[in-house]
């Protein structure tokens, strides 16, 4: 069956339905999820309480075809709370990737995934939440606005910002210069 149907079988109440959506993208989630918080726990926690979120509030969704747009909104909010009420604390990372790396350089790899955790490592979470909807998510920008309730402009301001923190980030690893903290600019 379609998207289309199993959504509208799931706002009528089809738990298998569902339970259907929700496995199709629950790896997705839970990659974008881990991203975001940079802590593998809570983004499991924020992966179910999006999901909880989805359950609850399904039979409010106008349109069906915006179901992933829906769900990865909700998955962001349940991120972004999550942040909200947990105080600082040690944060670690592991990234998984999406498909099978084509090359067998492993070591090039590694080196990347540890750049990539640094310069995330450097933005905000709201910051973060843009650059993985955008990127990682492939979700274009007026989704993102969308998606965050924030303005396309400032949507666009903000990812213009990550990715000179970003940029900012890598360029100082070869120099030992220390990153720019928190994703704000001095």
């Amino acid at each position: 069956m379609d998207q289309r149907g199993l959504v509208e079988r799931a706002q009528r109440g089809d738990h298998d339905a569902f339970a259907a959506l929700a496995g199709a993208g629950i790896a997705r989630l839970d990659a974008a999820a881990r991203l975001i918080l940079r802590d593998p726990e809570l983004a499991r926690d924020a992966v179910q309480e999006a999901m909880v979120r989805a359950w609850r509030d399904l039979p409010t969704l106008r349109d069906v075809e915006r179901f992933d747009a829906w769900l990865h909104r909700l998955l962001v909010h349940a991120c972004l709370d999550l942040v909200r009420r947990r105080k600082r604390r040690a944060i670690e990372v592991e990234l998984t990737p999406l498909h099978a790396p084509s090359a067998a350089d492993f070591s090039g790899d590694l080196v990347d995934r540890d750049l990539l955790d640094r310069a995330l490592r450097a933005l905000q979470p709201d910051w973060r939440a843009i650059v993985v909807l955008h990127y990682y998510l492939g979700m274009p920008m007026p989704d993102v606005a969308a998606a965050l309730r924030i303005p396309l402009g400032t949507a666009k301001s903000r990812l213009h910002r990550a990715i000179g923190v970003l940029r900012t980030t890598v360029d100082t690893r070869d120099t030992g210069d220390p990153a720019v903290p928190e994703g704000r600019f001095a």
